[in-house]
């Protein structure tokens, strides 16, 4: 499975894709000649086969559907190598069971309940993270092993014993802006972000990262409704910092970046936003090659045996590699774990077998921290460099050790 676990050793395990299917051996019908009795392998097989349901629960439609589809082949391609394409998992009779969450909290509750009310003890996904907080409440309550997907709230770390993730977290990304400094402590950090709860919850993340490693803090934000971005850029440019941090979306994305060009923002400082997937590269105009992008994942950026067969398996299906398509490899590893070394079927074994975990992924090694379930793993510094036709893709600047950026245990 190439799966490493500090509490227990990997076993070696084979799969099944997304639908149930029992364990066939190839070996012929034996008989016993002294008792006059036949024993079919392949039905002892499947009779002693533990039965198991995985509830996947995502945005398959909505807003983040997008992000929801990169997990689900990120999931197949995952379960797919982790099982050496054998479609089995041995001793287990396993059931994917994909619900769509429709990116709406009170849908993805009553989907949870009604799962669980099914007999499922074992639920992943999510990409929203205001519906992770309340699944991983449910997964309290009801007992259930819950492993958050894409959602990238911190307050999915230690929230409780049974929640787990697959992806990587709010502060692992502005740890990474602040590896764009030599030393952030005593440097200057202006967030340049909408005045929204978006942009509000970025200001808050870089006061608590980068202010708490030492760094002052101020905040530039601007109303929803503007489209004449002049003003603040010259407000940037005021403020001398020596790293603008900058958190927008929407329609007038381009608008603020040509803004943030024409008036030599980049020239005077350090501009340091997140590259989103693989839809959004082409989206910062003539700005692109001068910004500097905190990455979670982008393809080919690890070099990893596991990113290999990743990328193999999703061009097999006319797909690429996106940035959520790891997360969804790391959760069916985590499911595979936990199932073959946890037995499938008690909650307590299975939380005791993923923490402490350490499983060679597509990222590489990450580890699953014991105290509060936190993903600790590598980030990336990225550009974005024009192609051929004028197409933007990411290059790797470097890769930040999952160290330097790993949150402090929450407790």
């Amino acid at each position: 499975m190439r799966i490493h676990s500090t509490l227990v050793a990997a076993a070696a395990a084979s799969a099944l894709a997304l639908t149930a299917c029992a364990p066939s051996p190839t070996d012929s019908d034996t008989g016993d000649t002294e008792t006059g009795t036949t024993t079919t392998t392949t039905e002892d097989a499947a009779a002693e086969a533990v039965p198991v349901t995985v509830g996947m629960l995502t945005s398959l439609t909505g807003p983040l559907a997008a992000y929801g589809a990169a997990y689900q082949s990120g999931f197949e391609a995952g379960w797919d190598y982790v099982t050496e394409g054998t479609g089995e998992l041995d001793g287990f009779d396993v059931t994917f069971s994909w619900v769509d969450d429709q990116g709406n909290p009170d849908t993805a509750v009553t989907q949870f309940k009604d799962l669980v009310g099914q007999g499922v003890n074992i639920i992943a996904g999510t990409a929203a993270s205001g519906i992770a907080v309340q699944l991983a409440e449910q997964a309290a309550q009801n007992e259930t092993l819950y492993i958050s997907g894409p959602a990238a709230t911190d307050a999915i770390t230690g929230i409780n014993e049974f929640t787990f993730r697959s992806g990587r977290q709010t502060y692992q990304d502005v740890a990474t802006a602040g590896t764009f400094l030599d030393d952030i402590s005593g440097k200057n950090v202006l967030v340049f972000a909408q005045d929204n709860a978006f942009g509000q919850g970025n200001v808050a993340g870089v006061e608590a990262v980068l202010g708490g490693a030492g760094a002052e803090v101020s905040s530039v934000l601007v109303a929803e409704d503007a489209t004449e971005f002049t003003p603040f850029a010259t407000q940037i440019i005021n403020a001398a910092p020596d790293l603008v941090f900058v958190a927008w979306a929407g329609a007038t994305t381009g608008a603020m970046w040509e803004a943030l060009g024409q008036q030599g923002v980049f020239e005077e400082t350090t501009v340091v936003t997140g590259l989103g997937d693989v839809a959004s590269y082409q989206a910062y105009g003539e700005a692109s090659e001068q910004l500097n992008f905190l990455n979670h994942y982008f393809g080919g950026a690890a070099g990893t045996d596991a990113e290999a067969a990743m990328i193999s398996f999703l061009e097999g299906k006319g797909e690429q590699a996106d940035l959520f398509s790891p997360d969804g490899f790391l959760a069916a590893q985590m499911v595979a774990l936990a199932i073959s070394e946890g037995g499938g079927t008690d909650v307590q074994s299975m939380i005791d077998v993923l923490e402490g975990a350490s499983i060679d992924s597509v990222k590489g090694t990450v580890e699953i921290r014991a105290e509060d379930h936190a993903v600790l793993q590598e980030m990336y510094q990225a550009r974005l460099t024009a192609g051929d036709g004028g197409q933007y893709a990411p290059e790797l600047i470097a890769t930040v050790d999952a160290a330097d950026v790993a949150p402090p245990v929450a407790g």
